[in-house]
C-alpha cells in the first residue's frame, strides 16, 4: 500500500488520529461510569482496556486516485485442454453463459501450456478430429453431440443449450479418463497436438460473445520452420476464417516462451521473439478485417533469469508492437498438502516483488506501457485438490486482485474459469466456488479508480505495523458505477484478515460517521477452510436456477460503528453518501 500522500491530507488524518487517540486514552484512564461509555465487566480482577487490544484506524484519500485501471480488470482465462476433453462442446450451457455474463465486462483468454499445440483446421464436422472414448457409450455421446450442434445453428443471436443430465455425466465420464492423460503429458513434458476445427472456433466464440466477453486467442509459436522462423500458414488461415465471421477477436502469440527449451527441447531467444510479434502484427494488418486488431505478448513465464532476460530483449526490439505487456504468476507447486500454506503472508508479498522486476524492465524501454497479469493462480500443474477450490484459496486471489491495483497492472487474467484442475471458478457440475463468489462481489462493488488507504494501530506495546501489513491487508477503490444500488462518489474497501482473531477496524478522517454496508464473506458449513461453499453475511451462496443468481444483500452498519471483521475472513465494506471527489467524476 502507499506510504506517501499529500501534506494537507496527511494533516487532517494526524489530526484525526490524535483526537481518537485521546479519546481512547480518556476512556480507559477514567474509572467513573458513563451512561455514554461502555466498560466491559472485570474478569479476575483486571478489566481489559481498550488499549490492550489492536484497534486499527483506517481513512482513505478521497482527492484523487492513485490509479485507473481497465474496465476489464478482473478478467479470465481458458486452457486449450478444454478441446481435448470435451467440454468445448458444453459452452453452450445456459448455466455456464450466466455465469460467465455474471463476471463480464472482461477479458477472455483462450490460451495456457498448450497454446502452442494448437493447430487449425477449417472443418465443420468434429467427430472426426474427436479423440477416442470408452466404447459402451462413445457411439451415442457423438450422436448427442452432433444432434445438439444441429439444434444450435438453427438459432439465432446467442446459442444456448439445455443438456441433459445423461450426456452430461457421460462427458464427466470421458473428461475424467482424459484429464488423467492431460496430467501424464504434463508431468512428462511431452505434449500432444489438440486441433481447433472452424466449429470449435465457432463455439467458443458464441461463448464470448453471449457472455459479454472480449475473446483473446493464443496462436501456436512452435509450429516453425527449419530456421527457426514462425511458420504462420496455420495461422493466417485461422485469421482468414475469422474475419469471414466477423469475430472481434485479439490476439497473442504462444505461451511462457521462456520455458520451450525445457518443454521441447527448443530454445527461442527475445530478439527472434521480437521478429515473430513483429511478423504476426504484419500478418493481422494484411488481413483487412483485422488490421487494427489488438495485440499482447510476450506472455513470459514467472519473471525469474529466463523470463526477465527474454522480457527485457523484447521490450528492447519489438516494445512498440503489443498493446499491452503480459506475464504469468502462479503462487505455489502441486506439492503443497496444507491448509496453512494458502495463509502465509510471505507467500503472499512474493507477487509484489514480482510486480516490481517486470514495471521495472517494462519501464526501462517503453514508460507508460501497460502490463497485464495474463496468467494468474493459486497453484500450477492444474492446482491442488480441496485446497485451490476452497475458500482457503480466496485469500490469495483477493491479494491478488488488491496488489495488482495498487502497483498499477491493468488487468489480471484469472485461471480458469472452466475445465479440469482445481484452480477453476466454476466446478464441472456448473456450479460456482468459492473465487467465483468472491469474484462476483467485487465485479459488483469494486471500480476501477484504485485509492490510497492510510491505517495506523493502538497498542499498549507497540509492534510498528507488522500486525497491519502482513496479516490485516485493506484496498479501496471508488466503488463500481455500474452498480445502481450505490450513488457516484461511494467507497468501496476491501479486506483480508489472516488473523486467528476477531479484528476492529475505526473509520477515520472523511470516513467517520458514515452508514456503512456490509459484504462478509465466510466458509459455509463444517469443512472451515476447505469449504467449498461460501456464505454472505450469513447466507449460503448458490445459484436459484440456470438464469438467476442470488440477492447480494448487505447488512446495514450504523454510522461511527466499528467494523469487526471475524478471523480468516474476507469482507467488503461500502461507505455510503461520502460523496468522495475521486470517485464523482
Amino acid at each position: 500500500m502507499p506510504k506517501t500522500l499529500p501534506c494537507a491530507w496527511s494533516f487532517l488524518w494526524m489530526a484525526s488520529l490524535a483526537s481518537l487517540v485521546l479519546q481512547s486514552v480518556l476512556s480507559s484512564s477514567y474509572s467513573s461510569s458513563s451512561s455514554s461509555t461502555y466498560q466491559r465487566p472485570a474478569i479476575g480482577g483486571k478489566r481489559p482496556g481498550f488499549m490492550e487490544r489492536t484497534l486499527v484506524l483506517l481513512d482513505v484519500n478521497t482527492r484523487s486516485p492513485i490509479r485507473v485501471l481497465n474496465e476489464n480488470f478482473l478478467s479470465l482465462q481458458l486452457d486449450p485442454s478444454i478441446i481435448k476433453d470435451g467440454w468445448l462442446d458444453f459452452l453452450s450451457s445456459k448455466r455456464l453463459v450466466t455465469l460467465a455474463r455474471g463476471l463480464s465486462p472482461a477479458y477472455l483468454r483462450f490460451g495456457g501450456k498448450r497454446t502452442d499445440f494448437l493447430q487449425f483446421n477449417n472443418q465443420k464436422n468434429l467427430a472426426k478430429f474427436r479423440g477416442p472414448g470408452p466404447d459402451y457409450y462413445l457411439k451415442n455421446y457423438e450422436d448427442d453431440i452432433v444432434r445438439s450442434d444441429i439444434a444450435l445453428d438453427k438459432q439465432k443471436g446467442c446459442k444456448l443449450a439445455n443438456h441433459p443430465d445423461i450426456m452430461l455425466e457421460l462427458q464427466r465420464e470421458k473428461a475424467a479418463t482424459t484429464q488423467l492423460v492431460l496430467l501424464k503429458e504434463q508431468l512428462s513434458n511431452i505434449y500432444s497436438n489438440i486441433t481447433i476445427t472452424a466449429r470449435s472456433l465457432d463455439k467458443l466464440y458464441n461463448f464470448a460473445d453471449c457472455a459479454g466477453l472480449h475473446l483473446i486467442l493464443g496462436l501456436n509459436a512452435l509450429h516453425r520452420n527449419p530456421d527457426n522462423s514462425w511458420n504462420t500458414s496455420s495461422t493466417l488461415s485461422l485469421l482468414k476464417y475469422g474475419a469471414g465471421k466477423k469475430y472481434n477477436i485479439s490476439w497473442e502469440l504462444g505461451n511462457e516462451p521462456n520455458a520451450y527449451r525445457s518443454m521441447v527441447g527448443r530454445a527461442v531467444n527475445s530478439t527472434q521473439w521480437a521478429q515473430d510479434y513483429a511478423k504476426l502484427r504484419t500478418l493481422l494488418q494484411s488481413v483487412r478485417y483485422y488490421h487494427r486488431a489488438h495485440l499482447y505478448g510476450p506472455n513470459a513465464g514467472r519473471p525469474r533469469k529466463n523470463a526477465i532476460l527474454l522480457l527485457d530483449g523484447f521490450m528492447k526490439n519489438a516494445g512498440s508492437a503489443v498493446d499491452a505487456v503480459t506475464w504469468q504468476h502462479y503462487y505455489m507447486d502441486g506439492r503443497v498438502k496444507k491448509v496453512e500454506d494458502f495463509l502465509k503472508t510471505r507467500l503472499l508479498d512474493t507477487l509484489t516483488e514480482q510486480i516490481n522486476k517486470v514495471i521495472k524492465v517494462v519501464n526501462s524501454h517503453t514508460p507508460g506501457k501497460k502490463v497485464w497479469l495474463g496468467g494468474l493462480g493459486p497453484a500450477w500443474a492444474g492446482g491442488i485438490s480441496n485446497l485451490s477450490d476452497t475458500y482457503a484459496a480466496g485469500f490469495l486471489w483477493v491479494n491478488t486482485l488488491g496488489m495488482a491495483a495498487v502497483h498499477g497492472v491493468d488487468v489480471v487474467m484469472r485461471h480458469s474459469f472452466f475445465d479440469y484442475g482445481y484452480t477453476h471458478l466454476v466446478d464441472q457440475h456448473f456450479n460456482p466456488l468459492p473465487d467465483y463468489w468472491v469474484s462476483l462481489v467485487f465485479k459488483r462493488l469494486v471500480g476501477p479508480k484504485v485509492l490510497a488507504v492510510r491505517v495506523a494501530g493502538l497498542q499498549r506495546k507497540p509492534q510498528p505495523g507488522r500486525v497491519i501489513r502482513d496479516k490485516l491487508r485493506i484496498y479501496a477503490h471508488c466503488t463500481s458505477y455500474s452498480n445502481h444500488n450505490y450513488v457516484r462518489g461511494s467507497i468501496t474497501i476491501y479486506i483480508i484478515n489472516l488473523h486467528r482473531s476477531r479484528k476492529k477496524i475505526k473509520l477515520a478522517g472523511t470516513l467517520r460517521n458514515k452508514t456503512v454496508h456490509q459484504y462478509l464473506l465466510q466458509p459455509y458449513g463444517t469443512d472451515g477452510l476447505r469449504a467449498k461453499h461460501v456464505q454472505l453475511n450469513g447466507e449460503k451462496l448458490f445459484m436459484l436456477d440456470n438464469e438467476t443468481f442470488p440477492e447480494l444483500k448487505p447488512k446495514t452498519l450504523r454510522a461511527g460503528r466499528t467494523i469487526a471483521m471475524p478471523p480468516m475472513t474476507i469482507g467488503f465494506y461500502v461507505i455510503k453518501n461520502i460523496n468522495a471527489y475521486a470517485c464523482r467524476r
